[in-house]
């Protein structure tokens, strides 16, 4: 049983894609299923139509950095550009791509219709809600949850559709943060931050400082200091999440719902006696976990 909670403020925050929601099918499946149902002819399979969207995806992205953003395209135009040139190579040359097809995968990715949320996510939100929550002038320790991902500006939506409670606050949002200080409804997830707005994409530390910033934004009008808070972020993916998060002096959770044993390039912890994760963080600086259930159990509880 880990043991009660430290009097220290916890900045934790989570990669979105891969760790909070994952497709329904796989995307060139949902692709292809739609593409099929709006008579796009043609003998492409599945592994054709993602072959293809990688294709289309590269390209964009050097021809339109950052989801078009910095040739004034907006994430709606870039994508569209991105799902019409996936089918071009794959249907006949007198068949063009119907935009209702367009419009209908675009709608299907923004939301709840193309993704899922992981079950473990909900329990773990609400039992880092429990542990911190109380009252400010007992003196306990609070925490802010939030998501910073290498995306463009459609995650909060998806989170919310999936029915997570999402604050606007949102790097880059002005009038977000000018209302942040007077918002004091809890939510699941407190602010994000995506590297649209910022700039960067992990594992560029810059991004990670984007998230201090909106913490610095949302604390009570400065009655915390930003200095006494635990920073730890959670994601699906090495290179790019634990090895942002480090560079950042953030400690690191890597989630690998695939791995069935240790691996060699952090702790692995889903074997070990369950004690306290900041504990461990004193000699290691990133940790792993086959699930956020997982991670749940060596957080700390309010005594």
């Amino acid at each position: 049983m880990p043991p009660p909670l430290a009097s220290r403020n916890l900045l934790i925050c989570f990669d979105a894609f891969g760790t909070l929601f994952t497709p329904k099918l796989p995307i060139a499946k949902q692709y292809g299923n739609v593409a099929r149902s709006f008579g796009l002819t043609g003998s492409f399979t599945d592994e054709d139509v993602g072959r293809a969207f990688k294709v289309a995806f590269k390209n964009e992205t050097k021809r339109n950095p950052n989801y078009g953003k910095m040739n004034g395209l907006d994430p709606e135009m870039w994508w569209s550009r991105i799902i019409t040139n996936t089918f071009k190579p794959l249907i006949p040359e007198d068949q063009s791509v119907p935009q209702a097809m367009v419009t209908k995968l675009l709608h299907r990715f923004w939301c709840d219709e193309g993704y899922t949320l992981f079950p473990d996510v909900p329990p773990l939100i609400r039992k880092l809600r429990e542990a911190h929550h109380a009252r400010e002038e007992d003196r306990c320790t609070r925490v802010m949850i939030g998501v910073i991902t290498n995306s463009d500006n459609r995650v909060p939506d998806v989170l919310s559709s999936l029915g997570l409670t999402v604050s606007s606050l949102r790097y880059g949002n002005h009038n977000a943060f000018a209302a942040a200080s007077k918002d004091h409804q809890e939510y699941d997830v407190d602010f994000s931050v995506m590297s649209y707005d910022v700039g960067h994409e992990k594992p560029d530390q810059r991004i990670f400082q984007a998230a201090e910033e909106v913490l610095s934004v949302a604390l009570d009008d400065g009655k915390h200091d930003a200095g006494e808070w635990r920073k730890v972020y959670v994601g699906d993916e090495f290179d790019k999440d634990v090895v942002g998060a480090l560079s950042a002096g953030w400690k690191a959770v890597l989630i690998d719902r695939e791995t069935t044993g240790p691996r060699d390039d952090l702790k692995w912890l889903d074997d070990e006696p369950v004690g306290s994760l900041y504990e461990v963080f004193d000699s290691a600086k990133a940790v792993g976990f086959s699930s956020l259930d997982k991670l749940g159990q060596w957080l700390p509880t309010r005594s």
